[in-house]
């Protein structure tokens, strides 16, 4: 199942997501063949690269489980729900997750749950499915992503294959993340789309089918997308526009700067505002207006 060309769709602009090296950069499926490495991959000379330039840092895995472990003992309102920690590694949990119901809080409120890892690079607070520092591979029953944990959960409390499916697909909508670099949204997809598919296998002893698949694939081109997190734009999409100012003797051609950039006023860029979406109401919503609401101020 190769969906690289769904995978580079950016659905905010309707075109390819960009190398966010200049607005017209857009990544071809020749370029996530040939050229789109995991950052372990990558020469130490680019690694650094990308760190000066972009301030991109991987974070190791046993730092994603301790600070995913936080997010769920404040759900579950107890500590090691899924692992015991160890010194840079952790140890999973045998048996089934429980849920007390003490708290009013069920087995599918926790998969309906919404997480969003911020500038999320290769996703790794998502899905373990290898160390992102390392490359190290990790199996399916030892991973502690958001993602991962939502699964793990679907495989533990359904029976039917059709069961495990329509819940599978509320863990994948309730899960976001979004980066500034193209490749790396593109390997995140990647990777979330994989560790659906080998939970899968795992559960069932086989691969999704094209049309299961292709559903799963659809989601995540919309809840992993490209961004600007400090504008919630499309990446360098923002531009100065011409403006004619005329009266009765001339008529002046006027640079005009995105008054967003100017000001600071995220309401304000003349940019493509970011689109994702709301799988319970079944429809687009801005990402900023999410983050500031419709009055344009941050919501608590």
């Amino acid at each position: 199942m190769d969906y690289i060309k769904e995978f580079l769709k950016d659905m905010s602009s309707g075109k390819n997501i960009i190398w966010a090296k200049d607005t017209t950069s857009y990544i071809t499926e020749r370029d996530a063949e040939n050229k789109i490495k995991p950052r372990n991959e990558k020469s130490k000379e680019e690694q650094l690269k990308r760190v000066r330039n972009n301030a991109e840092v991987f974070t190791p895995s046993w730092i994603c489980n301790r600070q995913n472990n936080v997010i769920d003992e404040n759900w579950f309102c107890r500590k090691e729900v899924f692992n015991s920690e160890k010194e840079k590694s952790w140890e999973t949990r045998s048996g089934n997750i429980l849920f007390s119901g003490e708290e009013g809080k069920s087995w599918n409120d926790y998969i309906r749950a919404k997480r969003l890892e911020i500038s999320c690079g290769e996703a790794p607070y998502i899905t373990s499915r290898y160390d992102a520092v390392t490359g190290e591979y990790i199996a399916v029953k030892d991973r502690i992503g958001f993602l991962d944990r939502k699964l793990r959960v679907v495989g533990e409390q359904t029976a039917e294959k059709a069961d495990w499916l329509f819940w599978a697909k509320k863990a994948v909508q309730s899960v976001y993340g979004y980066d500034w670099q193209g490749d790396n949204v593109l390997i995140a997809r990647k990777n979330v789309f994989l560790t659906i598919d080998e939970h899968y296998e795992e559960r069932w002893g086989e691969s999704l089918s094209e049309e299961e698949a292709a559903e799963f694939a659809n989601i995540i081109v919309w809840n992993i997308w490209q961004m600007d997190g400090l504008k919630c734009v499309v990446p360098l999409s923002c531009c100065e526009k011409e403006i004619v100012e005329e009266d009765l003797f001339e008529r002046k051609i006027i640079a005009k700067a995105c008054d967003g950039c100017l000001t600071g006023d995220n309401k304000m860029h003349n940019g493509i505002y970011c689109v994702i979406m709301d799988w319970e109401k079944n429809k687009k919503v801005r990402f900023v207006d999410l983050v500031l609401g419709e009055k344009g101020k941050a919501q608590k």
